[in-house]
């Protein structure tokens, strides 16, 4: 079973043409993306295999990635109200 992916233009499709600005225009967004998609692919990865999924560092690598995405989320919206 595959487990869903926590891609910010996946979750926020409403925002995608302000998402695809920021990605190609503001390399600190882009960073902080390329960072938290990789949080994701982790936090998938062991999900999917089952290994250490309730442990504190599982737990503590989910709340990183929930922090990140709502500080992208900010940023994001901080731009609508910006312009």
């Amino acid at each position: 079973m595959s487990i869903a992916s926590h891609e910010l233009l996946l979750d926020f499709p409403e925002y995608a043409d302000i998402i695809r600005r920021l990605l190609n225009e503001d390399m600190n967004f882009k960073l902080e993306n390329d960072l938290y998609q990789r949080l994701d692919k982790r936090i998938r990865g062991l999900q999917e295999s089952g290994i250490g999924t309730d442990d504190d560092h599982y737990a503590s690598l989910k709340k990183q990635r929930a922090y990140l995405k709502q500080h992208l989320y900010n940023r994001i919206i901080g731009t609508i109200t910006h312009h």
